[in-house]
């Protein structure tokens, strides 16, 4: 009888420290998660005059493509010199399209895209907790086709749920929104949401 119920303590023991183990790393992947997404640092200009730091993460696990794509836009330093060329007041601002740094006095071209570039697949988790369009949320922009975003983004300065499902969300802002709101701020042209003075910018990668 001892030894019976000393192999019945054993096996509770045993059970319980495979459940403990097991909620452990239930609770601390998603965090784990966090601390590995991507960082990116993206320094705003006016008149080459610096506006500040926004600190942008991206979403691997979630939207592979879109993130995958931005990297290596980055690392190629491609985003360097191109524009915001749409801010609009509490919607968001726009840019990442080469036009604005390869046809600087072509102003009309901003925002129409080079036919050349990748496109990407859409990549939609509407529904998710937490995954919609609200303030600070890098997403990608696109024409009418789903499937056909590129190099632009654009980061939002409030929350447009009416976005949610429709384009895809691959990041955030986790410093620097108070730049976002200087940026979006900016005077601009009514008729297609430019800034009178161009707002300009830089990219590069913090860590992985």
């Amino acid at each position: 009888m001892k030894s019976l119920r000393l192999l019945l303590i054993l096996a509770l023991i045993t059970a319980m420290s495979v459940y403990c183990n097991a909620k452990k790393k239930e609770t601390s992947n998603p965090e784990a998660k966090e601390m590995e997404r991507p960082k990116y640092e993206m320094t705003v200009f006016q008149n080459e005059k610096e506006l500040g730091k926004i600190i942008l993460e991206t979403f691997p696990e979630e939207a592979p493509l879109h993130s995958a794509n931005f990297d290596s836009l980055v690392a190629s330093e491609f985003y360097n010199g191109t524009a915001f060329h749409r801010v609009i007041p509490d919607f968001m601002i726009q840019g990442g399209d080469p036009n604005t740094k390869n046809q600087p006095d072509n102003p009309n071209s901003w925002g129409m895209g080079d036919p050349s570039q990748k496109r990407i697949t859409a990549e939609f988790n509407a529904g998710k907790p937490g995954w919609n369009h609200k303030r600070g949320i890098l997403s990608a922009a696109r024409s009418g086709d789903p499937n056909s975003a590129t190099s632009q983004f654009f980061i939002m300065h409030k929350d447009a749920p009416h976005l949610d499902g429709q384009y895809s969300i691959y990041g955030q802002v986790i410093e620097g929104i108070e730049i976002v709101d200087i940026v979006v701020s900016t005077p601009r042209n009514l008729s297609n949401d430019s800034p009178n003075e161009k707002v300009t910018m830089q990219i590069k990668k913090l860590s992985k």
